[in-house]
């Protein structure tokens, strides 16, 4: 996400956002280089954003969404989405970490995780969510498996009462660590492309049962990833 082309105005920061006193000097120092270099490489990528246009010109009072993306393309997907959002991201110190990188980008960090904290980062996600405030999930974070989809966007969603909405990206050229989830980096030029599905209300009776859909919204995140890569493919 762009700081620099973040239109709407910032929502107050919540109570389980990051500290970055809590964090070294040398480790802050890295933060800004890495966030400076990751906004150059960015500049320099081919981006192809299909789906998001409907979302970016919401009118004000427009209930908020909840989206899902993969962890390992957290990068790609947030670069260009351009739409003040808060992102749940672990408790853990490397969540301390991502929650300032991904405030260089114009999005603010809910501290929490379905490992540490879940309860209370859904129950304040919620409170941002009434807000009118967008909130991104990993649903395979903080530590996996790899595509695994944990019930914390359903249960999110349901309780919010605001729809879902998919995103998925792919990169003609990248890099991939060697983690659990693949990060994946697109190398200088790379082609971009990330893509927005339609927004998904839930209308289970209660929250048990929107929270045993797992299966059927990580298929549909799965096939989400073969569509943006059809996509990408039909760009060459």
């Amino acid at each position: 996400m762009s700081a620099d082309d973040a239109s709407a105005s910032p929502a107050p920061a919540p109570a389980t956002a990051g500290d970055r006193s809590a964090l070294g000097w040398k480790v802050r120092l890295a933060i800004l280089l890495g966030g400076a270099l990751l906004k150059v490489l960015g500049r320099t990528w081919r981006l192809q954003i299909i789906g998001r246009d409907a979302l970016a010109s919401r009118p004000e009072g427009t209930d908020p969404v909840v989206y899902t993306l993969w962890h390992g393309q957290m990068l790609a997907c947030l670069y260009g989405h351009r739409i003040r959002t808060g992102v749940l991201i672990s408790e853990h110190r490397d969540g301390e970490i991502i929650s300032q990188i991904v405030s260089m980008f114009g999005a603010f960090g809910i501290r929490g995780s379905s490992s540490r904290g879940g309860t209370r980062a859904l129950l304040e996600a919620v409170r941002v969510a009434r807000q009118g405030v967008d909130i991104a999930f990993t649903p395979d974070g903080p530590r996996g498996p790899r595509y695994s989809y944990a019930p914390g966007p359903l249960i999110l969603a349901h309780r919010a009462g605001i729809p879902i909405v998919t995103i998925t990206a792919h990169a003609d050229r990248m890099w991939q660590l060697r983690s659990w989830d693949r990060f994946e980096i697109p190398k200088p030029f790379a082609r971009v492309t990330v893509l927005y599905g339609a927004p998904q209300q839930l209308t289970d009776e209660d929250v048990r049962e929107a929270a045993k859909r797992v299966d059927e919204f990580g298929a549909d995140m799965q096939e989400k990833v073969r569509a943006v890569a059809a996509l990408a493919a039909a760009r060459t």
